[in-house]
């Protein structure tokens, strides 16, 4: 990060945890010292209408109200992707503020968003640690399984998701985590999207996926229940909007339209 000089001018993106400072429900903007940023440290992680977006180092103590990620996936995705990549360098360099092997502290580099221990007999270098997660829609003819899980406790059902484990492709991944939680075996995995998701370090990979065989069996640590769906009943709370996993249950619902149609 660089010293923040009394001219500089930009939109200024304060983060704390998982949460955005915003003035009247956008990003502030102006110059650095609108808002008592001179001397304060500062990066430039990309633009924002035109213009750069520094996020600011996390200030200790702050009492300016923040929103929570999650309440702007209104955003266009180019931006809301931007505000995880912001979020997510807060948590890295949070994280990572002394070597990792041999404790000495670590440097902010210069060419790449990376840290870099100061110990010349060292020069262990980290990058920001970046979690894979597979999220699926499964189809049964018209019908899309959904299932509530145990932490969304407003009644909201949604696809299966989990992390990739070592040594795992996404393909595995995606058949072990739906056996693991619901007994079904699936088929047909298919590549649809993805989304990073700052909570605190993941990047969502969606599938599609067939129902195979199984009958339903509920991993009772993870989901309070999973149901089947025709597309043309009344469904359940789903996920916001601008959620892949929303993206993911709209896709699947149209193909159980286009499905019932040829039937």
């Amino acid at each position: 990060m660089e010293i923040i000089k009394q001219d500089d001018i930009g939109f200024w993106l304060f983060t704390r945890d998982f949460h955005i400072y915003l003035v009247n429900g956008n990003l502030p903007q102006g110059r650095a010292d609108d808002f008592e940023l001179v001397n304060r440290k500062a990066m430039c992680i990309g633009k924002w209408q035109g213009l750069p977006l520094m996020l600011v180092e996390e200030i200790e103590n702050d009492n300016r109200e923040y929103v929570s990620l999650r309440d702007l996936l209104y955003l266009p995705e180019k931006q809301f992707n931007l505000l995880n990549r912001g979020i997510e360098l807060n948590y890295f360099l949070k994280s990572h503020q002394y070597c990792g092997k041999c404790g000495s502290k670590n440097n902010l580099t210069q060419d790449e968003w990376a840290v870099q221990c100061s110990n010349v007999s060292c020069n262990y270098r980290c990058y920001p640690v970046i979690c894979p997660s597979i999220i699926v829609a499964i189809r049964r003819n018209q019908e899309i399984l959904l299932a509530n899980h145990v932490r969304h406790i407003d009644g909201m059902y949604t696809t299966l998701a989990g992390f990739v484990e070592v040594g795992e492709r996404f393909e595995d991944t995606v058949e072990r985590e739906i056996f693991e939680e619901t007994g079904l075996k699936v088929k047909n995995i298919r590549y649809f999207g993805s989304q990073p998701w700052a909570f605190p370090n993941s990047e969502m990979v969606g599938f599609l996926a067939d129902y195979d065989s199984g009958e339903i069996c509920l991993q009772k640590e993870e989901l309070r229940d999973a149901r089947w769906f025709r597309y043309d009943e009344e469904l359940p709370i789903l996920p916001p909007e601008g959620t892949i996993a929303l993206k993911l249950i709209q896709a699947t619902l149209e193909i159980c339209k286009k499905e019932d149609k040829l039937s």
